[in-house]
């Protein structure tokens, strides 16, 4: 496995499944891949948290109506310590952005894992 795939993989706690795919393809392509991964979720100096980025991944996950990825999403801002004030200000966002339509497609789910995760 190149360092770029660990380092990928670390980020994630698991191997993210395009990173499998593209080395089906070309080693080359995966670890490419698996940079760029970690480039994404790097922590940066001055830059943004991870929690910050875990909000607007949240955000953009919901107001493209991906519920599923925006459940497994508030799993990770558990982890974060995110507060469920966040959390609603990045629905409301949501729903900015992709419209009140698919603010009520996406909201009762996601209150409902809210509520499990003790948010």
């Amino acid at each position: 496995m190149t360092e770029e795939i660990q380092d990928a993989k670390d980020v994630k706690g698991l191997q993210p499944k395009s990173i499998r795919y593209a080395k089906k393809i070309d080693d080359d392509f995966a670890a490419g891949l698996a940079g760029f991964y970690s480039a994404v979720w790097a922590d940066r100096e001055n830059g943004i948290s991870k929690k910050q980025k875990h909000l607007l991944v949240f955000a953009i996950a919901c107001s493209n109506q991906k519920t599923k990825s925006a459940v497994k999403i508030l799993q990770k801002l558990k982890k974060f310590d995110a507060t469920a004030e966040e959390i609603k200000d990045a629905m409301m966002i949501a729903a900015w952005t992709g419209g009140i339509q698919n603010f009520t497609d996406f909201t009762p789910v996601i209150l409902e894992e809210m509520e499990k995760l003790g948010f």
